[in-house]
């Protein structure tokens, strides 16, 4: 084997060594920082032509030769350490320090040789240290890492996701569901009134953040309801199969939302009157009530769901607790008629439109099993050290 290779599984090795006597068990920082370090000592020697062909193949080998058992250190895993190393160098580098906090077994392998590596790599503007989400960044597992590094390519589009990962504890399963439904192009977008009907703009920034304009409901596939038209499926129906799928509808919905129940009760002087689904979202410590139409939205629609909103607020809201917040869940809607029927409500109300699983684009449908199948595959291949961090 060439003595280069040889240095270098000696040098991995070390670093590996190190940091399992650090900790008994890995913290993800940790494992992270082992990851990230030799992610730039590979990147630094193959890219610069010091290592041959089949060099990572070879180190891989004797790596898992030398110290038998040993999970997550294949050769496709350590380019993946490559890829994470190189795809966030040019924004960790000031935040070296804070990243590999008490100099930790990363530090077996040379930073300042790894950064002077990186600055040839990349000469991308740097983030202030103040403006990275360090503890985010570091808080989400590796593979959630990789997930979103090959799904991504925008800088803002990545940091959205590690962020929202980390505040809602997302498992893999949940983080690949975001991916594809493209949260990142439809948080925020919502048709709604909230800049006049919430007066105070904490909260009218959350809410913006909290809702969707379109939901991907891939729990419900209306031929397998026996359905002659998709169109065909009525409220009713429709809500029968959130109940049914009522977690799949949460993570749908997003962090913080708890469900209260569905045909929710309103009694006003002896009426009575059912909302459809009624949730309580903790970061907007509000009701929220989302009415399901089969169809395109209708103006007309926007009425009952103001005067379920009113009746909420008088009859059941709480002390501490803000306006109850509406949405109409739409199969269509015409954003310009929507903007044009909302503006004038005096309660907090948005429109948002669903689609259901059969409803992909014909190439998704194709590719979908694939794509499904890679993850697995990935998984197979190592990273067993998230299992342990679990």
């Amino acid at each position: 084997m060439d003595e280069r290779y040889l240095e270098a599984v000696r040098t991995i090795k070390m670093a590996i060594l190190k940091s399992q006597n650090r900790a008994a068990k890995y913290t993800n920082t940790e494992m992270l920082s082992l990851y990230y370090a030799i992610g730039g000592y590979v990147s630094g020697n193959s890219r610069e032509g010091t290592w041959g062909t089949g060099a990572i193949d070879e180190i891989s080998a004797r790596l898992r030769e030398e110290m038998p058992g040993l999970r997550g250190f294949s050769a496709g895993n350590i380019k993946l350490m490559r890829q994470f190393f190189e795809a966030w160098q040019p924004y960790l580098q000031i935040n070296t320090e804070l990243f590999f906090e008490n100099k930790s077994v990363a530090t077996t392998i040379d930073l300042e040789q790894m950064k002077d590596v990186a600055l040839a790599i990349s000469k991308k503007r740097l983030l202030a240290a103040t403006d990275f989400p360090i503890e985010a960044f570091t808080e989400i597992s590796f593979t959630h890492h990789m997930e979103i590094l090959h799904k991504t390519k925008e800088l803002d589009e990545r940091l959205f996701y590690i962020q929202e990962c980390a505040m809602g504890h997302w498992s893999k399963i949940v983080l690949r569901t975001r991916l594809k439904e493209n949260l990142y192009q439809h948080k925020g977008s919502l048709t709604n009134n909230f800049s006049v009907t919430m007066p105070e703009n904490k909260q009218y920034m959350k809410a913006i953040q909290v809702f969707k304009d379109e939901y991907f409901l891939d729990f419900i596939n209306t031929e397998e309801l026996d359905l002659t038209d998709p169109q065909d499926l009525d409220e009713r129906v429709l809500e029968k199969e959130i109940i049914i799928h009522i977690r799949n509808f949460i993570q749908c919905l997003g962090s913080g939302f708890c469900f209260v129940g569905n045909q929710h009760r309103i009694e006003v002087d002896g009426e009575e009157f059912f909302a459809d689904l009624l949730f309580f979202q903790r970061d907007l410590k509000a009701l929220v009530v989302i009415e399901l139409k089969k169809g395109k939205f209708k103006p007309a629609y926007l009425g009952q769901l103001n005067f379920y909103l009113s009746a909420l607020d008088e009859k059941e809201r709480k002390n501490g607790e803000n306006p109850a917040i509406g949405i109409l869940l739409c199969r269509e809607a015409n954003k310009s008629v929507v903007e044009l029927a909302i503006r004038d409500y005096s309660k907090p109300m948005g429109v948002a439109t669903y689609r259901t699983a059969d409803e992909l684009p014909g190439n998704y449908k194709v590719l979908a099993p694939i794509i499904e199948e890679v993850p697995k595959i990935l998984d197979e291949a190592g990273f067993e050290e998230d299992k342990k961090t679990k």
